[in-house]
């Protein structure tokens, strides 16, 4: 145990702070991770369309999809809190 007097203190609840997050912070980084393949996959839709082919656009689509709906799930779950 570290006494309270101690330099260390600092230290150690710092990196308590990193390894330890709350969920909140759990949570905005899902969002945000689901938010870039959204922007991601739109933006190969919006750009790359002429170039594709209609298997590679049907799975661009699943994708867009499926991230809005997991988007979707976390927002919901985020509201009812």
């Amino acid at each position: 145990m570290i006494p309270r007097d101690s330099p260390l203190i600092g230290l150690a609840s710092s990196t308590m702070a990193i390894f330890a997050p709350k969920k909140s912070v759990i949570v905005d980084m899902v969002m945000v991770q689901l938010l870039s393949v959204i922007v991601t996959l739109g933006t190969v839709l919006l750009t790359a369309s002429g170039d594709l082919s209609s298997d590679t656009m049907a799975y661009l689509v699943a994708g867009l999809f499926g991230a809005f709906f997991m988007l979707g799930n976390v927002y919901s779950r985020i509201s009812n809190v």
